[in-house]
């Protein structure tokens, strides 16, 4: 049973299990959370009353959100396999990794490789609750660690990743979806940059965001921010295509998430969601 959810499916005051003492004075049931609203739209139970009715309020102006939601898992999955078995990384650092899913980064990196090393980052209390209790390496060649840490801050994060990353070796920096939170586009392209400065050449950035290539998503998205939660501004394409300058991006570049790589064409999911995604190296 979900720590958020009694038997009936009601929302308690109990607070998740495992979280530090410290993380209950931040976390709040009463406002949502962008990490427990997506765990919702991904058909997941860490959520509370207040994520759902945002959940479906948005969904109901846009309900190619839960598409889009249920998209970035599948691809999360076939990049990490990616840099794992073809491009042979064995370092992953996963910024704003949200609540974990039923397949994750390190489970997916240590299927190809057991003795891949992954760091899980984010500053969401009840994401700290379940990433201790639950994101534990599958090998025991391979480390798996999470810090309780805020992108905005690049050098803390890559200092506290170098106690259990081998920065030796070219490192899968990802951010999955979660650079929409941060409001200022220059202040996201500084994040990107100056975390890929810290990392080896060779490493590869992994990421994808939101679009606003729809009016639904546009709306939705000021439904959404007037909840009180942290707003997600939704960027064109061309803007996410700027926080790969430098790198060389691997085929087939930026493109809709469900068009990278796919695993089967007629798996259902359309071609085009608000969503897009690459890889791309560091020279």
């Amino acid at each position: 049973m979900s720590p958020a959810e009694n038997s009936s499916g009601d929302p308690t005051a109990e607070f998740p299990p495992h979280l530090p003492q410290y993380a209950h004075e931040r976390l709040r049931t009463d406002i949502p959370s962008p990490a427990r609203t997506w765990n919702y739209w991904m058909g997941g139970k860490d959520n509370y009353a207040a994520d759902r009715l945002v959940g479906d309020s948005t969904a109901a102006i846009n309900p190619e959100v839960i598409t889009l939601a249920r998209a970035s898992r599948p691809f999360l999955i076939r990049v990490v396999r990616h840099l794992a078995a073809e491009e042979n990384i064995r370092n992953f650092l996963d910024i704003g990794s949200g609540l974990p899913a039923e397949t994750n980064t390190h489970e997916v990196a240590q299927s190809v490789a057991p003795e891949a090393r992954i760091v899980y980052t984010d500053n969401d209390p009840m994401v700290l609750a379940h990433a201790r209790a639950l994101m534990r390496g599958t090998t025991p060649e391979g480390v798996t660690d999470y810090l309780d840490a805020d992108y905005h801050d690049p050098k803390q994060i890559l200092e506290q990743a170098a106690n259990v990353l081998n920065f030796g070796q070219p490192i899968a920096v990802m951010f999955m979806g979660v650079l929409g939170f941060c409001q200022e586009y220059e202040t996201a392209k500084q994040i990107v940059a100056d975390t890929m400065a810290g990392v080896p050449s060779g490493s590869l950035l992994a990421l994808w965001d939101c679009t606003d290539t729809s009016e639904a998503a546009k709306q939705s998205t000021d439904q959404y921010a007037d909840s009180g939660t942290l707003p997600y501004i939704l960027r064109s394409v061309e803007q996410l295509d700027g926080f790969f300058d430098g790198l060389e991006k691997v085929d087939p570049g930026l493109v809709p998430i469900t068009q990278w790589r796919p695993d089967n064409p007629e798996n259902g999911l359309p071609a085009h969601v608000n969503g897009y995604g690459a890889i791309a190296r560091k020279p």
